[in-house]
């Protein structure tokens, strides 16, 4: 169904190919799962199946792909329209009207089918995603998560016969993102649709895929193949293949139930053994010798950009001495949806929070409170002694940064280098500070590249750094890991580890069962706006089958989340 022959891509200004010499054959009704560290090349990949390569994005594809015997260098997008579906890692930039039903409809009135036939497939698409409450919403009132399953719920309902996805599970809860790919299963297994997708979150898809393609590096050849083998040689794997790897098993575990069936034995050698904690679970010292050294005035900090005004030329601000945050009672409605109701919750300097929950329960507009770019309805938020939505900019960066699911809101600047630049006078941090951390969350990656020719993970990288700077004292980050290859999570969880043990407070707004494991000291579950569990993490993941990581899934009942934990108990006992 599609082919590649010889495929190269290379973009102006570039050293090297992101793609080369690409020969991939994806067979008919196949679901192919496309892998590799960011920045290997996967959106090229799928753009060029799309035809979004090389007519929209600019550069050079020399060889040939074809899908369904027709060649994308000869066809547009638009001649590609009936046959193949497209979702990339933006959302946002796929939507074309202002309303959910709407959005659903639009790709089939273009393709000129009857009204009984497009009513039909609406109706069927709305329950298939859970949508059927949001088909009146405007798009913009959803949440992230609530917008990539509009995006993906746009591109079924004409039928393509190929759908060509990217990320489409990063900001899906953990339910919602099991929907989605029993739907792509059903598509798959009932109608012959092939779909080819690449993701970063392997714990949810690698055990759904007939094959998979390795990217390893960008312009390396491309490695196929049945997914076991694969996975055995493939530098990201989720943690239930690096248990596999770390018990010796062969073949390799590719899902919960597969380990489960093997796992007696590690049960048994760690029956006597309680798990310790993760490193750098430790609440640390308070951060006001750290924030304490008055700054320049911030020329257009982060903060200031998401407010989209400048901060005022003021007195140098008195330091932050109070870095605890307190939300009592806090209740937000936002038109005409209560967003939040009597959310209560205390955040202690050097504490990891992970916020989760379903789409749309309230974790960004909680995160959005507590930085100020909302005003309560009711209730009351302290952070750093101030109140944020009555405390200027200029004053609100030295107490909170936030990196919203959107990396672009904070980009501005033409290079990687002027970001960094920027960041450093904004922070009155030392020049080169924020360049030392974009290098540890992004290596290799060149001053001179523009922020719109990195990958969504590596934007991400890049807004994280660029706040990172700034040392606020709460730091706020919404879907943090969203685009992130295992390595580059690592080196984030290594990051924020640092601060919290400098004694930054965290708070993560997160579906990342994997990343709450490794970090947080603590899980808040919300649902309709209302918390709902309050804990330790062990304490409330393990129990919960949804937001249970795999290793806490594959040990149960015993309570351990991590492969490292795992790994350092067998070390000690031998």
């Amino acid at each position: 169904m599609i082919r590649f022959d010889d495929v190269s891509v290379q973009y102006e200004g570039a050293g090297h190919p992101t793609l080369s010499g690409v020969d991939l054959c994806v067979p008919e009704g196949e679901l192919v799962l496309l892998i590799g560290p960011s920045g290997v090349g996967k959106s090229t990949l799928l753009g060029a199946v799309s035809g979004l390569v090389p007519h929209f994005t600019g550069g050079r594809l020399t060889g040939r792909v074809t899908v369904g015997g027709r060649d994308t260098r000869t066809h547009k997008p638009r001649e590609l329209a009936d046959l193949v579906g497209t979702v990339g890692q933006d959302p946002l930039s796929h939507f074309v009207t202002d309303t959910v039903e709407d959005e659903l409809a639009y790709g089939m009135e273009s393709l000129g089918l009857a009204p009984d036939v497009m009513r039909r497939r609406v109706e069927e698409t709305l329950d298939l995603l859970g949508l059927a409450a949001l088909r009146d919403r405007p798009i913009a009132t959803l949440s992230g998560g609530q917008q990539q399953r509009v995006a993906i719920g746009s591109v079924l309902t004409p039928h393509p016969r190929v759908l060509v996805l990217d990320e489409p599970t990063s900001a899906l809860d953990p339910a919602a993102a099991e929907e989605v790919l029993a739907v792509l299963q059903r598509l798959v297994h009932d109608l012959g649709t092939t779909v080819l997708m690449a993701e970063h979150r392997l714990e949810r898809v690698v055990q759904y895929a007939d094959q998979v393609v390795l990217l390893p590096s960008p312009g390396a050849a491309p490695v196929m193949g049945a997914p076991a083998d694969v996975m055995a040689l493939s530098p990201v794997h989720p943690p239930v293949v690096a248990l596999g790897r770390l018990a010796g098993w062969d073949p390799l575990p590719l899902s919960v139930r597969d380990a489960r069936r093997r796992a007696s034995g590690m049960r048994d050698a760690l029956a006597d053994t309680r798990p310790g904690p993760v490193a750098g679970r430790a609440v640390a010292r308070p951060v006001a010798e750290v924030t304490a050294a008055p700054r320049p005035a911030a020329r257009r900090g982060p903060l200031a950009r998401l407010f989209g005004r400048e901060p005022q030329e003021t007195a140098a601000p008195e330091p932050v001495t109070d870095t605890t945050t307190r939300v009592e009672r806090l209740g937000v409605r936002r038109g005409r949806v209560e967003a939040l109701r009597q959310v209560t919750l205390t955040v202690a300097p050097g504490e990891t929070l992970a916020l989760m929950g379903r789409n749309g329960a309230g974790k960004s507009t909680l995160l959005a409170a507590l930085v100020g770019l909302v005003e309560p309805t009711s209730g009351t938020v302290l952070v750093g002694g101030r109140t944020p939505h009555r405390t200027p900019p200029r004053e609100m960066v030295r107490r909170a940064g936030l990196v919203p699911q959107e990396p672009r809101d904070l980009l501005y600047a033409d290079t990687v280098a002027a970001e960094c630049a920027a960041a450093d006078a904004d922070a009155g941090a030392a020049p080169g500070s924020c360049r030392a951390l974009v290098s540890e969350l992004l290596p290799g990656v060149p001053d001179d590249t523009h922020p719109r020719d990195l990958s969504e993970g590596q934007r991400l990288a890049l807004a994280l750094a660029l706040v990172l700077t700034a040392r606020p004292p709460l730091l706020l980050l919404d879907e943090p890991t969203r685009g992130l290859d295992y390595a580059a999570k690592a080196r984030l969880v290594g990051v924020l580890r640092g601060l919290a043990a400098q004694g930054h407070a965290i708070v993560l707004a997160t579906h990342d069962v994997e990343l709450a494991a490794e970090l947080a000291h603590r899980v808040v579950i919300l649902a309709d706006g209302e918390v709902v569990a309050d804990g330790p993490t062990p304490e409330v993941v393990v129990s919960s089958p949804a937001f249970a990581p795999q290793i806490a899934k594959i040990l149960a009942p015993q309570e351990w989340l991590t492969v490292t934990q795992v790994r350092d108990a067998l070390g000690s006992t031998g």
